[in-house]
């Protein structure tokens, strides 16, 4: 099948590389110059494990192709899927500028016949307006088929979905978008578009409030004594409520959840119901980074003046994006009180520089460490599972590690002589041994949220 994308951001250029594993011809768009080149050649602009080998094996294959030019992609397809962003506005209603200049590119077009598929997060109503928008100018079939790809897991994510949603109120959209989603093997729900919508923005705002819950429940372990780690992993253990998204720490961040739980709550005001819930997933969302902070400025007494090491930029392991990570956040409110930050990530140093100026980054985690008043862990990449404690021991100036992922490594760093300081920790109590944290291991979870 000829197939478009309009996008090449981590949506649109995973699903054009594994639609092309699948066997499809795609061509890809991309307005952005500097992208496009990196694209073309074979390369990821950001990025995502497995994905540059499926790109690299699709554009030398002739398979995969990207332009920048819109009618060129989109005059042969048969399918058309739109993957551009909506972020928040100041009133946490989606920015559509972009969906709705491609639903304008898109008229302007001819085809006898076209099915599109619209893989944008979306509020509800948006893709009736849009089918109504094209069917003016032609025969046109629409539909709004979510995304549920994590940052990090993507490629695995589309060849291993738990779901895919087709909302359509077009015959000939649900029948040919579900044959090309059947050889997936996972449940295919057809629905209204409305219920497609709403679906999405529910379940992302579902896994933002998991989070903020177990962090609610982490302020009370540490006031009681309990251990949020093992707290977590009980519940985790009965399935109506399940490990993922279940541990504590300094909140989620990315590209979806805080997005899409602010359109809820703008949604909700908008139908004059109150999104006290929701409201509250954000508020208990940045108190976290308020409670690292203080944490921070309570173990090492007067902040100003400190030298921190922060592990990890990105807002969850796995990818390189920045956009609302909570390393970030922090990152920002420790500079401004004075501390000298220097940090390290595998993959996002550029994007964080660019978002905290003045931010120095290492490239190497253990130059990051030397002579450092604390460890603080903000984003949690395997690697620093697996840290060399006694080097490290010997690099910092005190030995406190302020861990804001609650990563299974107590015990050793413990072992190494460091103070440690996790979710659940009370500042200035004799520090408990890291045996919970130990379910974690093996254990599969998305710490810090994505859709």
């Amino acid at each position: 099948m000829q197939i478009a994308v309009i996008g090449a951001g981590y949506v649109g250029l995973t699903i054009s590389a594994c639609w092309v594993r699948m066997g499809h011809q795609v061509t890809c768009v991309e307005s952005d110059p500097a992208r496009l080149s990196t694209i073309q050649g074979g390369k990821l602009p950001f990025f995502e494990p497995e994905l540059e080998d499926l790109v690299a094996e699709g554009v030398a294959r002739g398979s995969l192709r990207a332009t920048g030019v819109f009618a060129d992609a989109v005059a042969p397809a048969e399918v058309v899927f739109i993957a551009v962003g909506t972020p928040s506005r100041r009133t946490g209603e989606p920015d559509l500028s972009a969906i709705d200049a491609v639903t304008d590119a898109l008229r302007r077009v001819p085809r006898a016949e076209r099915i599109v598929g619209i893989k944008s997060t979306i509020p509800v109503g948006t893709t009736d307006r849009i089918a109504d928008a094209l069917r003016a100018a032609g025969p046109a079939h629409v539909a709004h088929t979510p995304e549920f790809l994590a940052e990090g897991t993507a490629v695995s994510d589309f060849f291993h979905p738990y779901r895919v949603i087709i909302g359509t109120r077009s015959q000939t959209a649900g029948r040919v978008l579900s044959s090309l989603y059947q050889p997936l093997r996972c449940p295919i729900l057809v629905t209204d578009p409305c219920t497609s919508e709403m679906t999405k923005y529910a379940s992302n705002t579902f896994l933002a409030t998991k989070v903020s819950f177990i962090n609610q429940i982490a302020a009370l372990c540490e006031r009681t004594g309990a251990d949020v780690a093992a707290v977590a992993s009980g519940m985790g253990l009965d399935p109506r409520v399940g490990p993922h998204f279940f541990r504590a720490g300094v909140g989620f961040g990315g590209s979806c959840l805080p997005k899409d739980t602010r359109a809820l709550i703008a949604l909700a005001e908008q139908c004059r119901l109150s999104p006290a819930l929701f409201d509250t997933v954000l508020k208990v969302n940045d108190a976290q980074r308020d409670r690292f902070v203080e944490k921070a400025r309570i173990a090492l007494g007067e902040l100003a003046g400190k030298r921190i090491a922060v592990f990890g930029l990105a807002f969850k392991g796995g990818t390189s994006d920045v956009r609302e990570s909570p390393a970030v956040d922090i990152i920002g409110r420790l500079m401004a009180e004075g501390v000298a930050v220097r940090a390290f990530d595998p993959a996002a140093e550029d994007g964080a520089m660019r978002a905290v100026p003045g931010l120095v980054c290492c490239p190497d985690i253990y130059e990051a460490a030397e002579g450092a008043d604390a460890v603080a862990i903000l984003t949690d990449w395997q690697e620093f599972v697996t840290l060399d404690w006694g080097r490290l021991r010997r690099l910092v100036r005190e030995p406190l590690v302020l861990d804001g992922r609650g990563l299974p490594i107590a015990d050793a760093a413990s072992a190494a002589g460091f103070v440690y300081i996790g979710p659940s920790t009370a500042v200035g109590a004799r520090p408990r041994s890291a045996e919970a944290a130990r379910h974690y291991a093996g254990t599969p979870h998305v710490a810090s949220g994505d859709s």
